[in-house]
């Protein structure tokens, strides 16, 4: 009977280990917004697909700074299909250069607790624009 429950133990947490779960795969884990103009919001959608095996469900999202704000499908991401976490970066009144992360948590395979992505760029202050000053194109 001892090497009965042994063998089903050993069964039960083989198949654990070859267990699949939902899992992200982006196209990009990093935005660059390059110089864009004081004011008006700046937006950027994060693509994914999950390429596990059940599943993805996105319990929350938040960021690292107020300024910054995620949105998110609530709706489970089936395997092998896609989706969008859409960031909004507002730069009124943040003059200068910015990195954020935005923090994903989920049912996702990771061995961290987490998933991370981020945005970066410079805000110009509206009085400074003109001359030679190459904003980059809206990221909308």
């Amino acid at each position: 009977m001892k090497n009965v429950i042994m063998i089903l133990a050993a069964v039960l947490l083989s198949s654990a280990a070859f267990a699949q779960k939902a899992e992200f795969k982006f196209e990009q884990l990093t935005h660059d917004f390059g110089n864009i103009l004081e004011g008006p919001e700046a937006t950027y959608e994060f693509k994914f697909t999950n390429v596990g095996s059940e599943p993805l469900i996105i319990q929350s999202c938040s960021a690292s700074c107020g300024c910054t704000t995620p949105n998110w499908s609530k709706d489970p991401i089936m395997p092998g299909k896609t989706g969008v976490i859409k960031v909004k970066f507002a730069s009124k009144a943040r003059i200068g250069s910015f990195n954020k992360t935005i923090y994903i948590q989920s049912n996702a395979k990771s061995a961290k607790e987490r998933y991370e992505l981020y945005i970066k760029g410079v805000v110009i202050p509206k009085a400074k624009v003109g001359g030679n000053l190459k904003m980059s194109p809206s990221k909308q």
